[in-house]
């Protein structure tokens, strides 16, 4: 299942950053941010549940870049 969110990153190089963590991220299958669009993708690995997931990925997030939002 893949799901898009709306970010909300400052700088290119932190969107890569993101973009990294979210894929280490347990659950997740593959991650895509772009920061030109402010729009993060994600897939989820078969029988994940997305918001348990998507905890997990924000704080992954916070931890590269403590002022990222993820719109949920």
């Amino acid at each position: 299942m893949k799901k898009t969110y709306k970010i909300e990153v400052d700088c290119a190089n932190c969107a890569n950053l993101m973009e990294e963590a979210a894929r280490k991220t347990a659950g997740v299958a593959a991650a895509t941010v772009n920061f030109m669009t402010q729009k993060m993708i994600v897939e989820f690995a078969e029988g994940q549940d997305a918001a348990q997931v998507m905890d997990g990925v924000r704080k992954a997030c916070k931890k590269v870049e403590p002022d990222c939002e993820i719109f949920l």
